[in-house]
């Protein structure tokens, strides 16, 4: 996993992640504003993993996500969550929709990388 595409509707998110997964993780990153600007991008960017907040104006990430999982290119593009709502019964129901995993917000910048990585790992091996 290389190319992450960073959906969140807040620039200052957007601007701290980016800086933390490419300084840090070493990701190749494109960051997006919101849903429809993602799903309009990713036949250019190719990502290997989407980074996607759950709450945002006009396309949410659940909405984003079943959009994603419709369309034959991008339907197995893992998606991990990223939101304040962290309660099992909200992680439970983002899982169920097709993400590989949820992060919680606001994130450690510094364990960004890190945090993908692991759930990356848990996805690959199933023990997600």
């Amino acid at each position: 996993m290389h190319k992450i595409l960073h959906v969140d509707d807040e620039k200052d998110i957007r601007s701290i992640a980016k800086l933390s997964l490419q300084s840090i993780g070493g990701f190749e990153v494109t960051s997006c504003e919101s849903g429809r600007e993602a799903l309009g991008c990713l036949e250019a960017v190719s990502p290997d993993c989407i980074l996607l907040d759950v709450m945002m104006p006009d396309l949410d990430g659940p909405a984003t996500l079943l959009e994603l999982r419709r369309r034959q290119d991008t339907v197995d593009i893992p998606v991990i969550f990223m939101t304040a709502e962290t309660d099992a019964r909200e992680v439970e129901r983002l899982i169920e929709l097709g993400a590989i995993g949820v992060i919680a917000k606001p994130f450690n910048p510094m364990q960004l990388s890190e945090e993908i990585k692991r759930v990356w790992t848990d996805w690959k091996s199933g023990t997600a």
